[in-house]
């Protein structure tokens, strides 16, 4: 008998979500989840046997955003769509006060999809707030619930409390108790939990009193090798590139040209958003206590979006106004780009490939780092890398070799690291050529579409 065609729910309830120009690092929400889930929506929505992928997040109609976050359907890619609904405030609403009106986000779902008179086959919930959605999403419709958490409230904890930050402030800032209680419920409720490294579960899930009862599997989640091409790839006559990608690749240059007065050295490059556990400060630190590393190279930092440092939220204004104090301390004024502003759709590709075409390297200091997108980005591109060897760099870094794990709390480590790359032109070169062929070899989007025939056969067997 013929199968039915499988409907998939990814639930991702912040965060600014639509199917084009994503504003990664608009705000504190907009991150890499955001693009993991879209990418992943559209991947899915392609495979065999699945006849549609919602994904569902909140609905934002503030006059400070683009109007398509207020459009309840939008269809993107093929057999993929993302469907918004609203829950407590109409504008924008940063992921820690969303909490209490996540119960109204489940109501608004059910009764979306009785009214449809076609409910998921399986859900699928993403970080804290979509994990609590999915799992009552599922519970209703007596389907498999899947959950991936991307970072972990645990992680974070001691990731916080290393760099100085009171109990107090963690559960005013970012609601720590409840979004833990949320995630020990997710692992003892889910069919399936879905983990980007092995070290994500070991050294993450592992931390909660539920783990023992979760069952996992780890996947990687892949890239778009189209954009995140090697930057050599351009020295061949018959290469084209559009218009868009010519234009990035001149902006960006133009705009790291605008901070340094020798634009032809090789680069440092970090691309993040302002968030404290990112660590940028201390890499700005590193670089500006030393100056051998400013004498070998720029130091680049993209450090999400912003217009008015005054009116962010004050998680980011902190962080952005530490970055130009540190700047002005160590007097990086000809050294150091901190632009305001990138498209993350065609910048970020480019960035990357004219980092490698100087030589340069791509450092991510995070204190803690439960994959790293970033770093598979720059390796699919031929830019060697710099990490932090706390989390999924691991095993970025063992799949690859393309790059120096270091300790991100010890800034002489960091310095090392990145002056063993810029000076040893053969190691670079090694590290170049094993990003790419290691980043094609181990981060494709496909190995995810077999991760929901397991539970959906089970769940069909049960039936």
């Amino acid at each position: 008998m013929a199968r039915t065609p499988t409907l998939i729910a990814l639930v991702s309830i912040h965060g600014l979500i639509r199917g084009h120009n994503l504003e990664l690092g608009r705000n504190a929400d907009t991150g890499g989840q955001t693009k993991y889930v879209v990418e992943l929506a559209a991947e899915l929505g392609q495979c065999t046997g699945v006849e549609r992928v919602d994904l569902l997040t909140r609905l934002i109609d503030d006059p400070d955003y683009a109007s398509d976050y207020a459009a309840p359907l939008e269809e993107f890619g093929e057999g993929a769509r993302i469907v918004r609904l609203g829950c407590g405030p109409q504008g924008y609403v940063r992921k820690e006060l969303l909490y209490p009106h996540l119960d109204e986000y489940v109501e608004r779902a059910v009764r979306f999809y009785e009214e449809a008179g076609r409910p998921p086959d399986v859900v699928h919930g993403h970080y804290a707030d979509g994990a609590y959605v999915a799992q009552r999403l599922a519970a209703r419709f007596s389907v498999p619930f899947l959950y991936t958490g991307h970072s972990l409230g645990r992680n974070k904890v001691a990731a916080l409390a290393k760099a100085g930050m009171s109990e107090e402030e963690m559960r005013e800032q970012y609601a720590m108790p409840t979004r833990i209680a949320i995630e020990e419920e997710a692992l003892r409720t889910a069919d399936l939990v879905i983990a980007s490294t092995r070290y994500e579960i070991e050294t993450g899930y592992e931390l909660y009193d539920a783990h023992r009862e979760a069952r996992y599997r780890v996947v990687p989640p892949g890239i778009d090798l189209e954009r995140f091409y090697p930057y050599y790839y351009e020295d061949d006559p018959s290469f084209t590139r559009d218009e868009a990608q010519l234009q990035a690749a001149h902006r960006m240059r133009r705009e790291i040209a605008r901070f340094v007065t020798h634009p032809e050295k090789p680069i440092i490059l970090a691309i993040s958003r302002p968030d404290r556990r990112k660590n940028i400060p201390s890499l700005i630190e590193a670089y500006g206590s030393d100056a051998e590393l400013q004498s070998l190279a720029n130091l680049a930092v993209f450090a999400g979006v912003r217009k008015d440092i005054e009116t962010m939220d004050d998680n980011e204004r902190a962080v952005l106004t530490e970055l130009l104090l540190l700047m002005d301390r160590y007097d990086l004024y000809g050294k150091l780009a901190l632009p305001k502003k990138h498209d993350p759709e065609t910048d970020i590709p480019e960035l990357y490939r004219i980092a490698a075409r100087r030589r340069g390297v791509f450092i991510n200091p995070a204190l803690v780092e439960n994959f790293g997108i970033t770093l598979i980005e720059a390796a699919a591109c031929g830019l060697p890398i710099v990490s932090t060897n706390f989390g999924g760099p691991n095993d970025i870094v063992r799949n690859c070799n393309n790059g120096i794990l270091v300790d991100s709390n010890d800034q002489a480590e960091i310095r090392r690291a990145l002056k063993t790359l810029l000076v040893d032109e053969e190691l670079w070169q090694r590290y170049s050529q094993n990003g790419v062929l290691g980043a094609r070899r181990h981060y494709a989007w496909s190995a995810h579409c077999a991760v929901y025939e397991e539970p959906l056969e089970k769940a069909r067997d049960a039936g």
